[in-house]
C-alpha cells in the first residue's frame, strides 16, 4: 500500500518548485496539485493556496515531503504538511480531486 504525502503552500510558482524538488528528492509521483482561495485571501500575502499530493512508499513520501517543506521555507510561503502511511481505498479519489481544470497529472 502506498504513502499519502500532501503539503500546502502559497503561490503557483511555489507549487511548482516544491513538486519538483520534491520529485527530485525521492521516488514519488505527483498525483495532483490543486489550488484554493483562503477566506481572508485578499487580506493574505499571496491570495492563493496551493496543494501538492504525492504517493510512493511511507519513507520516500516522508523524505519528499521534508525536501517540498524546506523549498517552501526558504520562500517563507509554507503552510502545513500531512502525510497519511497507509491511506484507505475509499479516499483515493481524494488524493486525485484538482481544482486546476481538466488536465491530470500522468
Amino acid at each position: 500500500m502506498t504513502a499519502l504525502g500532501m503539503i500546502e503552500v502559497f503561490g503557483f510558482s511555489t507549487a511548482i518548485v516544491v513538486a519538483d524538488a520534491m520529485a527530485k528528492a525521492a521516488d514519488v509521483k505527483v498525483v495532483a496539485i490543486d489550488k484554493n482561495k483562503p477566506a481572508a485571501g485578499d487580506a493574505a500575502k499571496v491570495p492563493l493556496v496551493m496543494a501538492i499530493k504525492i504517493h510512493g512508499d511511507a519513507a520516500a513520501v516522508s523524505a519528499a515531503i521534508e525536501a517540498g517543506k524546506a523549498e517552501a521555507e526558504k520562500r517563507e510561503l509554507y503552510i502545513t504538511h500531512k502525510v497519511i502511511a497507509r491511506q484507505s481505498e475509499d479516499i483515493e479519489w481524494f488524493a486525485r480531486l484538482s481544482a486546476l481544470g481538466k488536465d491530470k497529472l500522468r
